[in-house]
């Protein structure tokens, strides 16, 4: 199975954190953002990796392979990170992940393992949904019918309706595979909205008939590290409860 990973970002409300280290290597509870993320992940079984890469990228490189020497993953460049958002990093992956289905996880999001295993059993297509909690009126909320089917996402979206907060963990089948990376063709490229979110073209699949749910993760955690604040709060939240997996080796690992 495929898992789209996308780190281009430098991450300018990290600093001076992410100075000298890109956003999805710095630690949370003493292991690196990534290296968790690629470990749960390879729990679940998925065993082929896309990683969308930008600033220090060549960091991403080095640490995916000391930790995992022999991973299938393929490394994919975004140029001008700078200047575009996570929709366009997207759209380069293109060429390893349509007609494929796949899960996407952005760079920075630290999350229990059993938020992946609920998405694949719920199976594609899906998303997780926060529920528990406040929303602030900057995330990326959801409005979804009764049977949880989405209806809009987005940071527009009113807090008040909305489902949940989308928390960057979305789950696609081959069919919608190839709808998302044609919708972002046209968005991103055809019309050169390169600072967009890719929710944008989640978005316009949904509105031509493409149907997402919303997996509501309940008290399951899951949380994206935009800020320092974000950073304090998963270092004390997973520190108080690490938990452990058998890595390569047999090396344990905190996941």
């Amino acid at each position: 199975m495929k898992a789209a990973i996308l780190a281009a970002g430098c991450a300018t409300r990290l600093r001076p954190y992410s100075d000298d280290t890109p956003k999805t290597l710095l630690p949370v509870a003493g292991v690196p953002i990534l290296r968790r993320t690629i470990t749960s992940l390879m729990r679940c079984g998925f065993d082929q990796f896309v990683i969308g890469t930008g600033y220090l990228e060549h960091m991403v490189r080095d640490a995916v392979a000391d930790w995992f020497p022999g991973l299938d993953v393929e490394f994919v460049t975004n140029p001008i990170f700078r200047t575009t958002n996570n929709a366009y990093s997207l759209s380069l992956l293109r060429p390893h992940l349509e007609r494929d289905p796949f899960i996407l996880l952005d760079g920075d999001v630290v999350f229990d393992l059993a938020v992946v295993e609920g998405l694949l059993d719920r199976g594609p297509d899906c998303l997780a949904v926060r529920s528990v909690g406040d929303i602030g009126l900057e995330e990326v909320k959801v409005t979804a019918d009764r049977s949880d089917r989405v209806l809009a996402i987005g940071k527009h979206v009113p807090v008040r309706g909305a489902m949940g907060e989308s928390v960057g963990i979305e789950l696609f089948s081959a069919a919608s595979s190839r709808l998302l990376f044609d919708a972002l063709a046209r968005r991103v490229h055809g019309q050169g909205l390169v600072n967009e979110y890719y929710e944008a073209s989640f978005q316009e699949i949904i509105d031509h008939g493409a149907s997402l749910y919303g997996v509501d993760i309940g008290h399951l955690y899951a949380t994206e590290v935009d800020t320092i604040d974000d950073l304090l709060a998963a270092n004390a939240r997973l520190a108080a409860r690490p938990t452990f997996a058998t890595g390569p080796a047999g090396v344990r690992l905190a996941v």
